[in-house]
C-alpha cells in the first residue's frame, strides 16, 4: 500500500492504518528496536508503541516520509524502554555502547529551555552527515541511528570490524570538530 494511502487511513481513524503500517514497516521498526534493546519482547512492545504513537500523532501531523516517521517513533520508544530497563538494572543491547561512543562529540541531554538549540544541533548534524562520503555516512547512521552492531555493519559493507571502528572514530572526531566550528558547546 502506498504511504499516502496509509496516512489517509490514519486521518480517517481507520484501524486498517495500523494493519497496513505493520505489514509494510513492521520488520523495519522491529529491527530498530531489537538493535537497541536486544530483547525481542521489548522490541515488539516498542513496535506496538510506534503504531499507537502514529495513531495519536495523525491527525494533526501529516508526515512527509512515513518510513522516517515510524523509525523515529520506534527509536524514541526503544530509548524510553532502555532507560526504564536500566533503572531496573536489567537493560542491555547496543544503546549503552552507542551513547558512550557519542558522548564526547554530542552535548549532554538538554533541558526544555534548550529546544531551539536542539533544532539547530539537529540541522548542524544533518549538514555534517550530508558532507560525509556516502559510505561513511551510511556507517555512521547504521551505528548511531539504527544501533547496528559493528560486526553487522562490517558484514554489510564487506569490511573488517577494525575498519568500521576506524571509520566511526574518524567520523566522530570530524563531527566534534564540525560542531565546535558551528559554535555548539560540547
Amino acid at each position: 500500500m502506498e504511504d499516502s494511502r496509509i496516512i489517509e487511513l490514519y486521518w480517517q481513524r481507520s484501524s486498517e492504518a495500523v494493519t497496513a503500517s505493520a505489514e509494510k514497516y513492521g520488520g523495519y521498526c522491529w529491527t530498530i528496536a531489537q538493535n537497541l534493546l536486544s530483547d525481542p519482547r521489548d522490541a515488539e512492545e516498542c513496535v506496538n508503541d510506534t503504531w499507537l504513537g502514529a495513531w495519536n500523532a495523525m491527525p494533526p501531523h501529516r508526515p512527509q516520509f512515513l518510513r522516517v516517521f515510524f523509525g523515529k517513533l520506534t527509536r524514541s520508544a526503544a530509548c524510553s524502554r532502555w532507560r526504564a530497563n536500566a533503572a531496573q538494572k536489567r537493560g542491555n543491547g547496543e544503546l549503552p555502547l552507542v551513547l558512550e561512543e557519542l558522548q564526547e562529540c554530542i552535548p549532554a541531554a538538554p533541558s526544555a529551555e534548550d529546544q531551539i538549540e536542539n533544532r539547530e544541533l539537529a540541522r548542524s548534524i544533518n549538514r555534517f552527515l550530508h558532507a560525509l562520503p556516502e559510505r561513511d555516512c551510511s556507517i555512521f547512521l547504521r551505528r548511531y541511528w539504527f544501533g547496528e552492531r559493528i560486526s553487522a555493519i562490517a558484514e554489510r559493507y564487506a569490511l573488517k570490524e577494525n575498519t568500521v571502528k576506524s571509520s566511526l572514530y574518524r567520523s566522530r572526531c570530524k563531527l566534534k570538530q564540525y560542531l565546535e566550528q558551528e559554535g555548539i558547546a560540547l
